[in-house]
């Protein structure tokens, strides 16, 4: 760490034996020892790097998951424009995806696709299919029953390889039909993931509002699309997704280590709000730059999706310092 970096702001994110992890807000992570008064999970701080780190306390209150839902999320604004299947697609869609962007599609994948895909997923979280990058709530030497696995998994990924019935999905006609008239050429596949959204406090959280262009290989230099496919109900209780219409043509916002990385709270546009309920088999189609998020699961029912992301063949990833001018606050100072 450099003299430039001797002062570490952003996201107690989580702990591990004597030491934690803060999530920083230029995107980048650091492990620090535990101090005696312990910080919580999801806590603003400020580190002073030294011999002996000094660790500052941010003013912020930590809502709660209702606090989050009734705050950030509304609930009486539904998306009423659905696509039957990928075939039904007209330019008018392809037009209002570009206007919008997103668009609806009620039946992507048919009860078997969704089957297979429900039973690719169990396999791999009980480890008879191995490979893919699990992503558990809780230590996994603590989880000692099938139900428990399931109710501490949060996201799988890098999964396609090693799952038949997933690569099918990734790979699936219609999607790569509707793909190529979104972005005019042909679509290259960028990244792999299963949000799971299980009834637990853990893994069943808020994730909140974001623009997908600001993670990792996702900043491409043109808008990538991401393909969001629901395989259990996903509805207003169990964290459907919520979009903001149009936020995509606002271009790259910063993002801050405050619940997760994330758009600040404070600009978030709640009341253009829309919820977008999905029955198994419906996907969401969207744009990487639109404002989105998922409110936390309050039901008692999973809430597992499939979430691939695709970019045009002629895209770039961005530099280093491209993604820093447009999505950290490193340049620019900004503050959340």
């Amino acid at each position: 760490m450099n003299e430039a970096m001797t002062r570490v702001k952003g996201m107690v994110h989580s702990f591990e034996d004597d030491h934690f992890k803060v999530l920083c807000d230029n995107n980048q992570w650091f492990e620090f020892p535990i101090p005696g008064d312990r910080p919580a999970v999801g806590e603003r701080i400020v580190v002073i790097v030294g011999d002996q780190p000094v660790y500052e306390r941010l003013d912020a209150k930590l809502l709660s998951a209702r606090e989050i839902a009734d705050t950030l999320y509304r609930f009486d604004q539904v998306e009423t424009k659905r696509i039957p299947t990928a075939d039904d697609v007209t330019e008018e869609d392809i037009q209002r995806f570009a206007e919008q962007g997103y668009l609806v599609i009620d039946q992507l994948l048919n009860e078997q696709e969704v089957a297979d895909a429900l039973q690719a997923i169990d396999d791999i979280i009980q480890l008879r299919i191995v490979g893919p990058r699990l992503q558990f709530m809780k230590k996994e030497s603590q989880l000692n029953t099938p139900e428990e696995r399931t109710l501490a998994m949060r996201k799988l990924h890098r999964f396609i390889d090693f799952a038949p019935a997933l690569h099918h999905i990734c790979f699936h006609p219609g999607l790569q039909r509707v793909l190529e008239r979104v972005f005019g050429e042909s679509a290259r596949f960028l990244e792999d993931q299963a949000i799971l959204k299980p009834p637990s406090a853990e893994a069943g959280g808020e994730k909140p509002w974001h623009q997908d262009m600001a993670y990792g290989q996702l900043s491409q230099t043109k808008m990538i699309c991401g393909v969001w496919v629901a395989l259990d109900e996903a509805s207003l209780d169990n964290g459907c997704m919520h979009v903001i219409p149009g936020t995509h043509h606002q271009g790259a916002v910063p993002h801050f280590a405050v619940r997760d990385w994330q758009i600040c709270d404070a600009h978030i546009e709640v009341e253009r709000d829309v919820a977008i309920p999905l029955k198994p088999g419906g996907a969401l189609f969207f744009a990487g730059m639109l404002h989105h998020g998922t409110p936390p699961n309050f039901s008692g029912r999973r809430r597992q999706a499939l979430q691939f992301h695709y970019c045009p063949d002629s895209s770039e990833r961005m530099t280093p310092k491209q993604f820093k001018e447009v999505f950290t606050s490193e340049m620019s100072g900004a503050e959340c």
